[in-house]
């Protein structure tokens, strides 16, 4: 993107979030984001179902066109009508009450008017509410679409907002403007969606982290595993995060997004409802399992062994086993304790890896070096049998929703080396990542201390700068590769097992990088530690010297000291 569009994205966002917020009244974000997400998809849908109209309009009058029906006014009305125009397209059909223009102009009129719906059939109804007339749209764009079966949050009467406010909502999100010259209606409103999502996350504080993950940390994972064809799964995906920037890794590499195929699992049903609306913004085709569950109790997808898997699940989660067998066929390095989930979102991903598939994990760092309750012989055994590939040590401060330190673990079934194949790379990936070209890392694991990396981006929350992603993703492809790989001091070490070992298993990277050989002035800290030391004392010195003085200017004042 260049620096107009993020400009024009950037002062986009301000002007919808401020103008939003300030209709949210009494409403707790945890029920306003509802309110705004659901219309900001109907007017995505509506968005898309009028521009695939305008063209075929357009196709219906040319005469080169093979739609080409006349000037026919009557006829050009009714086939403008006809549903597989718009679903041949990857188009949502909307009906008539659900249509954009029909929603504004319904939700200015007083209760009691009476309104046609047309759907099918031709029905005068009476004009409940606002809440009322969107719920009703909402469900009529279900009803016609039978991906959408379940996943819209018909919710507008119980939220009781003020009619005025949400008539006032409803003409914000139709002064989004959906053209500019380098990006597609898709992109923006998929961006002021992501956008309302991260800002009803900070609103809620923890509660709402739960179901978004920090971009910076979902650009760095993508970025590190290149999702580039295959299977991609996200057992606790929030609100799919995880596979909106996998689109982008694969239009910004110059792939096709119909190479990869989704599949997520939620066991919140608002939070469900959130990531299917997020994927059916953006075009991308999925499968949530058909219903919110919960992923240990009800796999919704059991015989799936996905090529990439990701996961930002609630960190140190307890009585997640509920229904959850100790001789269930996931728990291959040993039971997890019911205490804690870390280790069972983990297994529960290694168990659905594809034989030569990638996955990464974030976890409390606690993850890293416990050894209570059976912990550390997981941890253990998954090291001795070569299932961990790299370690992460993020900076504090990246997530809304809490300040536990956290890392990531990134996991495989195979680090055997493969061959390349160059005609399965993607256009400007990384060399040698496509379908092979990875080196036999057998019994090593590479350590990547980012605890330094970052800025703060406000007073509470860090960052990481598009530099820094570069730097941490490229380590990690150079190490695969073993393309230019050197360790450097106090960020990154290639380390073998009998190290580890030595360390009892921990694999908190502190451990392994060790620190920097020089100081940020360029001395060495031998050297440095000298010249401190001679200032310390020199500094003892003048202050016993100015006590002293202190001590006869106030003795010749008459004060006994």
């Amino acid at each position: 993107m260049d620096r107009e569009g993020q400009e024009f994205l950037d002062s986009l966002d301000k002007k919808l979030w401020n103008s939003a917020d300030k209709l949210r009244s009494n409403l707790d974000a945890s029920q306003y984001k509802h309110a705004v997400l659901g219309l900001i998809f109907l007017k995505y849908v509506s968005d898309a179902f009028a521009e695939r109209r305008k063209e075929l309009e357009a196709s219906f009058r040319d005469p080169a066109h093979d739609y080409y029906i006349g000037d026919d006014e009557k006829l050009i009305a009714e086939e403008l009508e006809i549903r597989d125009y718009y679903t041949e397209k990857n188009v949502f059909w909307v009906p008539e009450i659900a249509r954009w223009k029909t929603l504004q102009n319904n939700a200015k009129l007083p209760i009691g008017t009476e309104i046609t719906i047309k759907n099918g059939e031709t029905k005068t109804v009476k004009m409940r509410s606002v809440g009322w007339l969107i719920d009703t749209a909402l469900d009529h764009v279900e009803k016609e679409n039978p991906k959408l079966k379940g996943v819209l949050n018909k919710t507008y009467i119980q939220l009781q907002i003020e009619p005025a406010k949400l008539g006032e909502l409803i003409d914000l999100i139709a002064t989004i403007p959906f053209h500019h010259e380098s990006l597609k209606a898709k992109d923006i409103l998929g961006h002021v969606y992501e956008y309302f999502l991260g800002q009803f996350a900070l609103a809620e504080g923890k509660k709402g982290g739960q179901y978004f993950t920090p971009k910076a940390i979902v650009t760095l994972i993508v970025e590190m595993l290149q999702p580039y064809k295959g299977r991609v799964y996200d057992p606790a995906m929030g609100s799919g995060g995880f596979f909106v920037q996998s689109e982008r890794f694969i239009e910004e590499h110059g792939g096709k997004l119909g190479n990869i195929s989704v599949y997520g699992q939620e066991s919140n049903p608002t939070t469900w409802r959130l990531a299917a609306m997020n994927m059916a913004i953006r075009g991308i085709d999925f499968n949530f399992g058909g219903e919110p569950a919960n992923t240990f109790s009800n796999d919704k997808h059991p015989d799936l062994r996905a090529d990439f898997v990701m996961a930002n699940p609630p960190f140190n989660m307890k009585e997640w086993n509920s229904g959850v067998k100790d001789d269930d066929p996931r728990w291959q390095y040993g039971i997890p304790p019911a205490g804690n989930a870390n280790f069972a979102w983990m297994q529960h991903m290694l168990y659905h890896l594809a034989p030569n598939g990638s996955m990464a994990l974030l976890l409390a760092n606690g993850s890293m070096s416990s050894n209570t309750n059976n912990e550390g012989e997981i941890r253990k055994k998954l090291l001795e049998e070569d299932r961990v590939e790299c370690m992460v040590a993020l900076p504090g401060q990246l997530f809304t929703n809490t300040q536990i330190p956290a890392c990531i673990w990134f996991l495989t079934k195979n680090k055997k080396a493969r061959p390349p194949r160059p005609q399965g790379f993607i256009p400007g990936a990384v060399e040698g990542r496509g379908e092979g070209g990875l080196k036999d890392r057998s019994g090593e694991v590479l350590f990547i201390d980012a605890r330094n990396l970052g800025f703060m981006k406000d007073r509470v929350l860090r960052d990481f700068t598009k530099e820094d992603i570069e730097k941490i993703a490229g380590t990690f492809q150079k190490w695969r590769t073993g393309e230019g790989y050197e360790d450097v001091p106090a960020f990154c070490k290639s380390e073998k097992l009998e190290a580890i070992k030595h360390h009892d298993y921990v694999l908190t990277p502190g451990r392994y990088v060790g620190a920097a050989e020089e100081e940020e002035d360029g001395s060495p800290f031998a050297e440095k530690m000298a010249r401190l030391t001679a200032q310390l004392k020199t500094q003892f010195e003048q202050s016993d010297k100015l006590e002293e003085e202190i001590k006869k200017n106030l003795a010749g004042l008459g004060y006994e000291v």
